[in-house]
């Protein structure tokens, strides 16, 4: 494959990357994979190589699989989630009715999505990236400044180097975003995701569940064995006073919420807890400048969407420099990055503000009944829950 032309005063880097968390390692094998060993790629984050087990695993969407099996970065020990229940009850309800479920009509050999270790993915991706070539440097950009077919680069230190293009992968407080003067739509939510890996005596039949409860949605989403991961979302105060519990007194507040399906809960993991905000950049791109991931969007985790939209981002990224470098065009250009923004944003912003609308809709009992009656009309609508499976799968 054809890597993008160069000048005499090239820039040491075709795509420099700032971050190195999924996103931002997700972007840089799909790069190096698509445009070859020609292409050069380095990623910039002064925690490289920092052990970050905090217990956390993510529910990757089918496309998002399809993208990394392509790079040659699925986990080995990824785990199939076939389904998804949703049930609508109070903390205290002796009973928790399905009242939604989605993917079971799939075929067995295209699951509704896999779980995945944060660590296992990151480690796959560090690796894979690493067997191709990609440059790492263990320094944060402190400052850039684009110019005609360049944007230099000031390191940590004070040394400097340019690249072609830059993108921001650095999460969801940006240093790249803010000195571009990327303003963004953000507000924080009154909630807390408690999260833990637990071990339960009854199997979890690869389904993934989502109780929405008073304080909040309370997933338990199936790893291999007899496993979940944990995603409790509560509000401040209450996760303040559950996070603070020894492990004992937090099982019991776990069994409460989780109902009887489960039988007996243990911990299998640590224990973590995040708090939840909304974020949306009024642009994706910059001078010279490209937002993936929570650089660019971060959203309410009820729907298990946030990663699986940056890994879109990264698709969508690849496909628009992959066509620009094979015409020999410019990867920072207006007309390159604009065709980034024109694929991404509209869906994004879309998709952010449903997930705000939803979460705000399950947060009042006022809303119960009208969002119960939905949820069951749905449940009878085949067609209707082919086209929800395949938006949240990416199929």
């Amino acid at each position: 494959m054809t890597a993008p032309a160069r000048s005499a005063a090239a820039p040491v880097h075709d795509i420099a990357i700032a971050g190195a968390g999924a996103a931002g390692l997700a972007l840089a094998v799909a790069l190096k994979t698509e445009l070859g060993a020609g292409v050069r790629v380095a990623a910039f984050d002064p925690t490289l190589g920092a052990a970050r087990d905090d217990g956390r695993a993510t529910m990757i969407a089918a496309d998002g699989r399809r993208l990394l099996e392509r790079a040659g970065a699925w986990p080995a020990d990824a785990h199939p989630v076939a389904g998804l229940r949703i049930t609508d009850s109070r903390l205290d309800d002796a009973l928790r009715p399905t009242f939604l479920e989605l993917g079971r009509d799939l075929p067995a050999d295209e699951p509704f999505a896999h779980m995945v270790f944060d660590t296992d993915l990151r480690a796959a991706l560090a690796a894979r990236a690493e067997a191709l070539g990609v440059t790492f440097v263990s320094r944060a950009i402190r400052s850039h400044a684009a110019s005609t077919g360049v944007v230099t680069l000031r390191l940590d230190g004070g040394d400097e180097t340019r690249a072609r293009l830059l993108v921001a992968a650095d999460g969801a407080r940006s240093g790249v975003r803010a000195r571009e003067k990327i303003a963004v739509s953000a507000f924080p939510y009154d909630q807390t995701a408690l999260v833990a890996t637990l071990a339960h005596e009854a199997p979890h039949g690869d389904v993934a569940v989502q109780h929405f409860l008073p304080g909040g949605p309370f997933a338990m989403l199936p790893l291999a064995g007899n496993r979940s991961s944990l995603v409790w979302s509560e509000r401040r105060a209450t996760a303040a006073d559950m996070a603070a519990l020894d492990d004992d007194a937090f099982l019991a507040e776990a069994a409460k919420r989780a109902g009887p399906d489960f039988g007996r809960l243990a911990l299998a993991g640590p224990r973590g807890a995040f708090p939840l905000r909304f974020l949306l950049a009024r642009s994706f791109v910059g001078r010279r400048v490209a937002l993936i991931g929570d650089a660019a969007h971060v959203v309410h985790p009820l729907a298990g969407q946030g990663l699986n939209l940056g890994l879109r981002d990264v698709a969508a990224l690849t496909r628009v420099l992959s066509a620009a470098a094979r015409a020999g065009e410019d990867l920072g250009a207006p007309a390159t990055l604009g065709a980034y923004e024109s694929a991404r944003r509209f869906e994004v912003a879309g998709f952010a503000t449903a997930m705000d609308g939803l979460y705000r809709l399950f947060a009042t009992n006022l809303a119960r009944p009208l969002r119960d009656v939905g949820m069951g009309l749905v449940d009878r609508a085949p067609a209707l829950k082919r086209r929800i499976v395949a938006a949240a799968s990416g199929l």
